[in-house]
């Protein structure tokens, strides 16, 4: 039966998509969704298709636009952005996402050509990128690697800011120490120029409590507990020699495809394979061997030729683990069954078994702990998923911050004190921002107050709760009142500590409603750096970002939005 052949439809085109009232409501449905989902008490999203399959129940970002049907092409374009951010940072996904459509919305309002916004929004990027790596900062913290408690600041205000983990403040607090011991434990004793760090492996086990989660030097093996009793019976000294294989060595024929295997006449190619894994194994024994590890399957066979001379031999270990370890043991994997290079062994320190929860592990302690294994409990398999992505932003920011030592004060702090900088700056200094390209200053205080009622609209997404929001005319710091009725007058008797968690309500401040008319004052800087010794005691109450995602974010949030409002035609293509 012939199919019915049609012609192709002509493209659509149409200008000024950001015009469409279809556009803009689209775009604004998109803000509402992320944020909703933004900061420790977002609300979480449930996404499924209507033909069944997996339930997903998340708040982060990268989730949330991995799973999200888009079809626009303006909202792709600010989607695969995010993305792309997200996968070189893992973190601040939301807080470009809600930024760059900030942006995009409160710019249409100031009718201005697309150049000059384009023009202004560079420089006062530019500007926020150099105040924020500047000296002069209000709002950024050295870290020192020696004072710990300011990094379980920053993995915990991680995890606090993803209620899908469904985390109590102790597991947050044992979980914290957890990741950082992990970190640290991928760092290199014999530090070098440049440093080269491990890798932790997170391995799954749902359904125990969160504190029974723990982390061991090494790689842990998940292995059956028939298969363990085997392993104890060949007890090796230590250290051990070690082989690692990534390829089969079950004996199976790799596919010829379209070619042919000749075979000469009476030759059992079975019986050939099979006598090669054996001579495979005498060269391995003869060689002192003790532990055989293998990517994919042994063979029966070849698995009691070298039980019975006592070495070890594990398969099935999968390709997630082949890295960690190739790190663990110095072994080079081994992609063949031809003859073994002296260079390709390595070895391990020494092996022990484990058991948790209902599950048997074979854990080989390296000579150099660069590997860690971080056993993951929750108590579901929703809260373990968000858990175990969670637990990898907070391993990945970590390493940034190895990069750029530097973090920034988070809970919306950040964005409220760089508004007020920003303000101050276009009114009292407009040419520490503006250049000689042919724009007005007129045009930049539009455009400034549009960038920096973007960042208060940021920060604000951070209340769900209607209560309100009011920043302090000294620091700039967000500030935020529980809803409810209230003829208290005095905002000190209502406020305890700022978004961060650095100032209290105590001292002597003026306050202000957010996105309030106020006049621009200079906001002062916060405390020296000295007086950031904190104790772990302290480390509940501060909120922190990583300064590299952040600024990595506030980059992509500006130059998206940018490109969206410079483009001047869509041409889809429907058939």
């Amino acid at each position: 039966m012939l199919s019915r052949l049609e012609a192709k439809k002509p493209s659509l085109c149409y200008s000024e998509p950001l015009t469409t009232e279809k556009v803009r409501a689209t775009l604004s449905v998109l803000k509402g969704i992320l944020t909703s989902c933004y900061g420790p008490s977002g609300r979480l999203k449930q996404l499924h298709n209507g033909m069944g399959g997996a339930v997903c129940t998340t708040s982060q970002s990268a989730v949330l636009l991995r799973n999200l049907s888009v079809t626009h092409p303006i909202l792709k374009i600010l989607t695969t952005s995010v993305q792309n951010h997200v996968s070189c940072f893992s973190d601040c996904g939301l807080f470009t996402a809600i930024l760059c459509c900030n942006l995009i919305e409160n710019v249409q309002k100031t009718d201005l050509t697309v150049t000059t916004t384009i023009k202004l929004n560079t420089h006062l990027l530019n500007f926020c990128t150099n105040y924020l790596r500047s000296e002069v900062c209000g709002c950024r913290i050295p870290v020192d690697f020696s004072n710990t408690p300011i990094l379980l600041c920053l993995v915990r205000s991680i995890l606090t800011s993803k209620p899908a983990c469904m985390l109590t403040r102790k597991e947050i607090d044992h979980i914290s120490v957890l990741i950082l011991r992990a970190f640290l434990l991928t760092i290199p004793e014999n530090t070098e120029d440049p440093i080269i760090l491990g890798k932790s492996i997170i391995v799954p086990l749902k359904g125990q409590r969160v504190t029974d989660s723990t982390v061991l030097p090494g790689v842990l093996i998940e292995v059956s507990e028939v298969q363990l009793m085997k392993i104890l019976l060949v007890r090796k000294s230590s250290p051990l020699k070690v082989v690692l294989f990534s390829t089969s060595l079950s004996g199976d024929f790799s596919d010829p495809g379209e070619g042919n295997v000749v075979v000469s006449d009476g030759v059992f190619l079975e019986n050939a394979v099979l006598d090669q894994l054996i001579n495979l194994g005498r060269q391995l024994v003869s060689d002192r061997v003790e532990l055989v590890l293998c990517q994919k399957v042994i063979h029966p066979s070849l698995k009691q030729f070298l039980t019975t001379h006592q070495v070890i031999a594990i398969d099935r270990v999968g390709v997630m683990l082949m890295e960690p370890l190739s790190k663990v043991t110095g072994a080079q994997p081994i992609g063949s069954l031809g003859s073994i290079s002296p260079g390709s062994y390595g070895s391990v320190k020494d092996w022990c078994s484990a058991k948790f929860g209902c599950k048997h592990f074979f854990h080989l302690i390296p000579n150099e702990a660069t590997v860690s294994s971080l056993l993951l409990c929750n108590r579901s398999d929703t809260a373990w998923d968000e858990l175990k992505l969670t637990c990898q932003t907070a391993l990945h920011v970590l390493q940034l911050i190895i990069k750029e030592p530097w973090v920034l004060l988070g809970g919306g702090c950040t964005e409220t004190h760089l508004a007020a900088y920003i303000r101050h700056k276009t009114y009292e200094e407009p040419g520490s921002i503006l250049q000689d390209d042919g724009c007005t200053q007129a045009e930049l205080q539009l455009i400034a107050e549009a960038f920096c009622s973007a960042l208060e609209s940021l920060a604000g997404s951070l209340e769900h709760d209607g209560g309100e929001i009011l920043i302090d005319m000294k620091y700039g710091h967000f500030w935020s009142i529980q809803a409810g009725p209230s003829s208290v007058v005095n905002w000190t008797d209502l406020l305890s500590r700022c978004g961060c968690g650095v100032y209290s309500s105590q001292e002597e401040l003026g306050w202000s409603f957010l996105r309030s008319t106020c006049h621009p004052f200079v906001p002062q800087t916060c405390l020296p750096h000295e007086s950031w010794e904190v104790s772990p005691q302290s480390a509940h109450s501060l909120t922190l970002d990583c300064l590299t995602a952040k600024l990595s974010g506030l980059q992509v949030a500006v130059e998206t939005a940018n490109l969206i409002l410079d483009l001047a035609y869509v041409i889809e293509d429907k058939s």
